[in-house]
C-alpha cells in the first residue's frame, strides 16, 4: 500500500511534536501540554503506523513504548572497555589524587588543574552507540568488556534521542547512568503494592531491574531517566578539546546532561563542590552516593592513562556511610565452627544505606563495653563503606529506666560447656569442641562449602537437619550416608537423594590444599593451606612436621605453626582424617621440589599478588600455575611485591600498587607470561 502524502506529512509532524514534548518534559523539566494531550498525540501516531506500516521507522517515538518480550539477553562486546573508578573517602584522598596527577604529568604543583565535578548517580551504567545518526544498540557495563544487549529497553527512555541531528559524528558512543527518581520510585512501589507484588528496596534496584526486563513494555512503564557523562567510541577525534566542552556539545545535539555538573579548579575546588553537593543531597529527586572528579583537558587524560581497570585522571569521592537510629531488642551470641562466641545485636529492622538491617555484629565483649550498649537501647546504625552495618553510638537520653547492663555468658548457649577467654579476653570460645552441636554444624558447613570440598546441594538447612537427627556427627559421616537414610527426610525424594549422594561421591576426588582448608584448622585459610600442600605434598608428611619446620615456611609464624601442630596432636582429628582416607577421600600427590629445583624455577624469588576477577580461569587456578613456576603468591601488596595481576573490579590493591609504582599485568598479559613460561622462553629481566 502506498502511503498518501497527507499521512506522511502528518506522521512527520507528529514525530517532531512528540520528540519536542519529550525534550521539554524529560530534559528541560518544563512540559507545555498535559499527559492526556501527550497520550492523544502518541495514539494518533500509532494509529497512522498501524494503518500505514511503512511509516514506522526505528527513530519513531512509537518505538519507545516497548517491543515483544525477548527470550533472553544477547551479549555485546564493548569496542572500548567500560572502566570502573578508583574511590576516595577523605579530603586527604582527593589532595593525594591531585598530587599524583601533577607528578605523573610532570606539572608543577602550583599549577591548578581544571576538573569537571559531577554527582555520582546511584544507578546502572549503560553504553549507547549511534551509527549514521541512528541509535544502533545499547549495552550494560557487564564485566567491562562484554555487556547485555538492552537496546529495546533503552529506546523506551524518552530522554534518550533515537536519532541525532545533521552534523553529529557518524559513529558516536555515549555512556551514562540510568536511574529512577524518588518520585518515580514511590509511584512504582505504590503500583506494586496495589497489584500485591513485591516492592523494590531502593531506586537503584528498581532502575536496574526495570532496565533488565525481557519485556520492554514493562521498562516503558517504569519512567526511567538517564544522564550522559562521557564518550566512548567517536569518529571525530577533534570533537572537543576538554571534557566540559564535550558534555556541552552532547547537550547541544540532544543528550540529557546533569545540570549540576561544574568546572572547578584544583583540589580546593573539588572539595568545595563536594561540600556544596553534600548539603543539597537530601533535596535532590534522585540518589547520589558521591562526586566524580575528572581532569578536564582531554590531552592530559590521554597522557595520564590508566591503572588496571580505572583511569588515573578520574576519582569517585564517596559520601560518608548513611546512618539511622534503631531499637536494640536483645543481644544474642552465635557459636562459630572454632567455638568462637560472637555477640549479635537483634534490632527492630531499620532501613539504612539502601538496605533493611535486622542484625548487627558486636564482635566481642570488649566492643560491648566500649559502646556501653544494652538491650532496650536506641542505637545509631551505620553501614560502614556502604556494606557492613555497625553500631556507632548509643542515645543515652532514650535509655529505659529499668535498663540493665548486658552480662556476657559464662557457658555456651548450645552445649552449656564453659566459655574460655583468649587474647586478653578479646576472644571467647566454647570449650565443648565436637561435643558442641553448634560447632559441629559450623565445621560441617565449612567442610562442604564451595572453596573447601564443594559438595553441591549440601546447604545449611540440610546440614542442620542431618546433625539434629544424629545422622552426621562429624565430617567423615557425610561419606557414610546411605540412600535409605535420606529418602523420606524433609525435602528428599528419590531423585534428590540420589543427586546429593552423587555430589558427596564426587567430592571424594579433591586436592590436598582443599582438604586441609576444609578440615578447619584454626589460623589456616586457603593461602596457608596451599602453602602447606606445596611444601609437604601429603597429609602424612604434614602430620609429622615439627614446629620449627612450619615456622620456616613463608607467612607462617609461631601462632599459625602452633595451631597446626596442636590440630594434628588431637586424637579425634587424626581419627577423622584416617576415616576420610578409608572412606575414599583422595587427592593427587604433589612432588615436593628440592632446594636446587626451586632455585632453577623462572619465578623463584618473585612475589605476585592477584586482585579482581579473571575470565579465562579462577584466581585459584592462576595462583597454582604461578606457584608451579616458583612464584610466591601473596595476599597483600607491599614494597617487596614484584608484580600485581589485576582483574575485573579490582580495588585497593591495584591503587596501592600504582602508588608504589609496582609492575601491573592485566589478564591478557598474565596469559602471555604463562604461555612463555610453558614454552621455556620467559625472561624475568
Amino acid at each position: 500500500m502506498i502511503t498518501p502524502l497527507p499521512a506522511q506529512q502528518r506522521h512527520q509532524q507528529l514525530m517532531v511534536d512528540i520528540e519536542g514534548h519529550n525534550t521539554a518534559y524529560h530534559r528541560l523539566d518544563a512540559p507545555v501540554i498535559s499527559d492526556s494531550e501527550y497520550d492523544l498525540l502518541m495514539r494518533e501516531l500509532q494509529s497512522l503506523e498501524t494503518q500505514y506500516p511503512d511509516l514506522q521507522t526505528p527513530e519513531s517515538p512509537s518505538q519507545r513504548v516497548g517491543a515483544a518480550p525477548l527470550e533472553q539477553f544477547s551479549q555485546i562486546r564493548h569496542e572500548l572497555p567500560m572502566l570502573s573508578l578508583s574511590n576516595g573517602f577523605s579530603d586527604d584522598d582527593i589532595k593525594g589524587f591531585d598530587k599524583r596527577l601533577h607528578k605523573q604529568l610532570d606539572i608543577d604543583q602550583k599549577v591548578n588543574f581544571d576538573y569537571v565535578a559531577e554527582p555520582k548517580l546511584d544507578g546502572l551504567a549503560v553504553s549507547i552507540m549511534y551509527k549514521d545518526g541512528l541509535l544502533a544498540y545499547a549495552v550494560t557495563r557487564g564485566d567491562g568488556k562484554v555487556g547485555e544487549d538492552i537496546t529495546q529497553n533503552v529506546k523506551t527512555i524518552r530522554s534518550i534521542p533515537l536519532s541525532l541531528p545533521a552534523g553529529a559524528p557518524a559513529r558516536l558512543e555515549v555512556r551514562g547512568e540510568v536511574f529512577m527518581s524518588h518520585a518515580g520510585f514511590a509511584k512504582l512501589n505504590k503500583a506494586q503494592l496495589n497489584k500485591d507484588k513485591k516492592q523494590f528496596v531502593n531506586p537503584r534496584n528498581a532502575a536496574a531491574g526495570s532496565l533488565r526486563q525481557l519485556d520492554s513494555k514493562i521498562t516503558a512503564s517504569r519512567n526511567l531517566s538517564v544522564f550522559i557523562y562521557s564518550v566512548g567510541v567517536i569518529s571525530e577525534p577533534d570533537f572537543a578539546d576538554t571534557h566540559f566542552e564535550m558534555l556541552n556539545k552532547l547537550a547541544d545535539i540532544g543528550f540529557p546532561i546533569c545540570p549540576l555538573i561544574e568546572l572547578v579548579q584544583g583540589a580546593p575546588g573539588c572539595l568545595n563542590y563536594f561540600q556544596a553537593l553534600s548539603s543539597q543531597r537530601s533535596e535532590l529527586d534522585y540518589e547520589i552516593d558521591g562526586i566524580v572528579y575528572k581532569l578536564d583537558k582531554l590531552n592530559l587524560q590521554n597522557k595520564a592513562g590508566f591503572i588496571a581497570k580505572a583511569p588515573r585522571w578520574a576519582l569517585a569521592h564517596k559520601f560518608p556511610a548513611e546512618q539511622a537510629s534503631a531499637l536494640l531488642k536483645e543481644i544474642q551470641v552465635q557459636v562459630g565452627r572454632t567455638g568462637a562466641i560472637t555477640p549479635v545485636a537483634r534490632l527492630e529492622p531499620v532501613f539504612v544505606g539502601g538496605v533493611t538491617v535486622p542484625n548487627v555484629t558486636l564482635h566481642n565483649q570488649n566492643e560491648i563495653a566500649r559502646l556501653g550498649v544494652r538491650p532496650g537501647d536506641t542505637v545509631m546504625v551505620r553501614r560502614a563503606g556502604d556494606v557492613i552495618p555497625q553500631i556507632v553510638s548509643v542515645d543515652l537520653s532514650r535509655r529505659p529506666k529499668d535498663s540493665k547492663a548486658y552480662v556476657f555468658p559464662i557457658n555456651c548457649p548450645e552445649c552449656d560447656s564453659p566459655i574460655v577467654s583468649e587474647g586478653e579476653g578479646i576472644i571467647a570460645r566454647c570449650s565443648g569442641g565436637l561435643v558442641c552441636c553448634a560447632q559441629r554444624k559450623q565445621a560441617i558447613k565449612h567442610f562442604v562449602s564451595r572453596r573447601a570440598l564443594d559438595i553441591d546441594g549440601m546447604g545449611d538447612k540440610i546440614v542442620d537437619m542431618l546433625v539434629d537427627l544424629n545422622l552426621v556427627k562429624n565430617v567423615a559421616d557425610l561419606f557414610r550416608l546411605e540412600y535409605s537414610q535420606l529418602l523420606g527426610l524433609e525435602g528428599f525424594a528419590e531423585k534428590s537423594s540420589e543427586k546429593l549422594l552423587q555430589a558427596i561421591h564426587s567430592a571424594k576426588q579433591t586436592h590436598l590444599s582443599r582438604l586441609l582448608y576444609a578440615l578447619g584448622i584454626s589460623q589456616v585459610g586457603e593461602t596457608t593451606a596451599e602453602q602447606l600442600a606445596q611444601s609437604f605434598g601429603t597429609i602424612e608428611n604434614l602430620k609429622a612436621a615439627e614446629l620449627e619446620q612450619l615456622e620456616a615456611l613463608p607467612d607462617i609464624g609461631p601462632i599459625v605453626a602452633a595451631s597446626i601442630v596442636s590440630f594434628f596432636d588431637d586424637p579425634q582429628n587424626l581419627q577423622i582424617i584416617d576415616s576420610l582416607a578409608i572412606l575414599g577421600v583422595v587427592y593427587p600427590l604433589i612432588d615436593i621440589p628440592s632446594a636446587a629445583d626451586i632455585g632453577e624455577l623462572p619465578l623463584n624469588g618473585k612475589i605476585i599478588v592477584l586482585t579482581g576477577g579473571l575470565e579465562s580461569m579462577t584466581r585459584a587456578d592462576a595462583k597454582k600455575k604461578l606457584q608451579t613456576y616458583g612464584a610466591k603468591v601473596a595476599g597483600s601488596v607491599s614494597k617487596n611485591t614484584s608484580m600485581v595481576v589485576v582483574g575485573t573490579d579490582a580495588g585497593s590493591k591495584a591503587e596501592k600498587a600504582a602508588e608504589l609504582e609496582i609492575e601491573m599485568l592485566d589478564e591478557d598479559q598474565l596469559l602471555t607470561m604463562l604461555e612463555a613460561l610453558a614454552a621455556g622462553s620467559y625472561s624475568s629481566s
